[in-house]
């Protein structure tokens, strides 16, 4: 069995990044990921398999996107209700 891994969603590694479509339990409350050590998922902007910790910071074609939602804009809400 693979060892499980715990990371803060801010640490830039595949897991963490929106864009990474591999393997990955994510607690949004207490803003983790869980991953398996070995585990490997498609990078959705290079369209390449990448491992799900693989450090990012020195790739020079990543876009490396936070997990967390973009917060809301405050005039959206009130233009959604006026339509």
């Amino acid at each position: 069995m693979a060892e499980k891994l715990i990371l803060p969603t801010e640490v830039k590694v595949c897991a963490t990044c929106s864009f990474w479509d591999g393997e990955r339990q994510v607690d949004s409350e207490m803003k983790l990921v869980v991953v398996s050590e070995e585990c490997v998922g498609e990078c959705l902007v290079q369209e390449e398999l990448k491992p799900g910790l693989h450090d990012v910071r020195g790739e020079c074609s990543c876009i490396w996107e936070d997990l967390e939602p973009d917060a809301p804009i405050e005039g959206a809400a009130a233009d959604n209700k006026a339509a």
